[in-house]
């Protein structure tokens, strides 16, 4: 009976190891849900489509994208953080949602490091200084001269309060000097029609979604926001070289899953969508649509998150900037 006894415990025991494995091996049984947190056509949807389709390959079940925008990017965010931690659900996330918004608003409904768990840290991307075709200015020097001569007059639209469009937009009008009404809207692809039209003056939008509007030549492109030219905008200089010395603010995108999900879940879909980003396919997707490809472990992400949102937390204090 004793030797049965041990027996039983041993094999108990190497099923409770094998288990986790072994969820994670048959992972997915069924459709995954990804939620994007702002509407469709931002930088976000576009990546998050580009990410699900693939992934959707590769395991074999359907990625369905699923657009919750509204707050910044903050009420898609609490979905993903209230949703069970199966792995079904998961969240295409950057900056905005994950670093900007709870650094600025401490009624966040959220806790990014209690509610979350880091997949990958999928790509990076620069943001770009658009303007309107009507606004009478044609370089960055112009701008800030304009903006300086009629203060107020000028605003600027973002893709919600405490996002990356609109951090941008503030540390602009820091390293300026210059007086800029902010106009939040529920994502930038809402906001580029009236730029177009010239009811907003300019926008720092993401190279992602900004990119067929600056083919187009609908819209005016003044600047890329890194501090070296875009390869995908070679025509189009720097922020620092255009005369903000040392200005950079970009984009990190990245994948989470609620809190809780199992470690083989997380570490199998952090496998997949490492594995695309080695494939050509992928990677000039990304790039299509302004995206540098960077991947590696979930606690590589994790540090990320963590400096992105020291650094923005430093901008909104000396920039004063409240929650709306």
């Amino acid at each position: 009976m004793k030797r049965r006894t041990l027996l039983h415990a041993a094999g108990a025991a190497a099923a409770a190891v094998m288990l986790p494995a072994a969820r994670g091996q048959s992972y997915p049984a069924k459709p995954i849900r990804m939620i994007i947190p702002f509407p469709p056509g931002g930088a976000t949807d576009i990546l998050g489509r580009v990410l699900a389709q693939k992934l959707g390959d590769q395991l074999g079940q359907s990625v369905v994208v699923e657009n919750r925008p509204g707050a910044g990017g903050a009420i898609g965010s609490e979905m993903t953080a209230k949703a069970p931690p199966d792995g079904y659900t998961i969240q295409m996330a950057t900056v905005s949602t994950h670093s900007i918004g709870p650094a600025l608003n401490p009624k966040t409904p959220y806790n990014v490091k209690r509610d979350f768990a880091p997949v990958i840290h999928l790509a990076d991307s620069t943001n770009v200084l658009i303007v309107s075709p009507s606004l009478p200015v044609n370089n960055l020097k112009e701008l800030i001269a304009y903006a300086k001569a009629h203060p107020g007059k000028l605003n600027f639209s973002s893709s919600g309060n405490g996002t990356i469009v609109h951090m941008t937009g503030e540390m602009f009008k820091m390293e300026t000097g210059t007086f800029i009404v902010h106009i939040p809207y529920k994502g930038t692809a809402l906001a580029i029609p009236d730029l177009i039209a010239g009811q907003i003056s300019l926008m720092f939008d993401n190279l992602a979604s900004a990119l067929p509007h600056v083919k187009s030549g609908k819209v005016k492109t003044l600047a890329v926001t890194q501090l070296k030219r875009s390869t995908l905008l070679p025509e189009v200089p720097s922020m620092d070289e255009a005369g903000l010395k040392g200005f950079e603010s970009n984009t990190y995108f990245g994948v989470f899953a609620p809190a809780g999900t199992p470690a083989p879940i997380v570490q199998r879909l952090n496998a997949e969508i490492n594995k695309a980003l080695q494939t050509a396919d992928f990677r000039e997707r990304l790039a299509a649509n302004g995206a540098e490809p960077v991947g590696g472990t979930p606690e590589q992400f994790a540090r990320v998150i963590e400096r992105e949102t020291a650094k923005y937390a430093a901008v909104i204090k000396r920039a004063g900037i409240k929650p709306e």
